[in-house]
């Protein structure tokens, strides 16, 4: 069965933007982009509410961009034919190789779990982490921590009042001081 991970750069305090929308702290190292990129490419499957949605359609015309670079560029070559799952109840109409939720976020997970195709189901953006977290729905947590303090903002863990058990798989310094963090969902087995 696909995974639903949520993979997101996060501040030292677990905000994955800062208190005035600044996220730039988050802009990645070419060790950093690599490894994003590798994560990328382990991908099926992106969900994404509106607000991440609408900041990452640059990349879908990255490549007329002559101010980016290599590792960018092969960034934005990933992700523009990924499919991608737009949560929204303002929008009408998406663009690139995305298409509006025909359901409620739990249908359309088990709909893509169900599906043959390869790779994770990633979620994008803390609003939508946050329900699939409140429905159980999220198998891996990934947290690329900041060396930084950002003092509030948008918090990346949602704060849902439940206690989930999580089972470390893996961890990752970059020479840039970035932690990598990769953390299973604990489930108990059923007897």
């Amino acid at each position: 069965m696909r995974s639903v991970t949520y993979s997101m750069g996060i501040s030292l305090d677990g905000y994955i933007v800062g208190p005035h929308n600044d996220f730039g702290w988050t802009a990645p190292d070419e060790e950093v982009s690599r490894f994003v990129t590798d994560e990328i490419r382990e991908t099926g499957v992106h969900l994404l509410g509106r607000r991440l949605y609408e900041t990452m359609l640059f990349w879908e015309t990255a490549a007329q961009d002559p101010s980016l670079d290599a590792s960018m560029l092969e960034w934005a070559a990933l992700w523009k034919p990924l499919p991608k799952v737009v949560f929204s109840t303002t929008l009408s109409t998406v663009q690139g190789n995305a298409r509006l939720a025909s359901g409620g976020l739990a249908e359309e997970i088990e709909r893509l779990r169900a599906e043959p195709a390869q790779g994770d189901i990633a979620i994008g953006g803390a609003t939508l982490a946050a329900e699939a977290a409140a429905l159980g729905l999220i198998d891996e947590y990934r947290a690329r921590v900041y060396p930084v303090l950002v003092g509030g903002g948008i918090p990346f863990f949602p704060q849902h009042e439940r206690r989930v058990d999580l089972e470390l798989v893996e961890t990752r310094t970059f020479g840039s001081r970035v932690v990598h963090l990769r953390y299973r969902v604990a489930r108990q087995a059923v007897v």
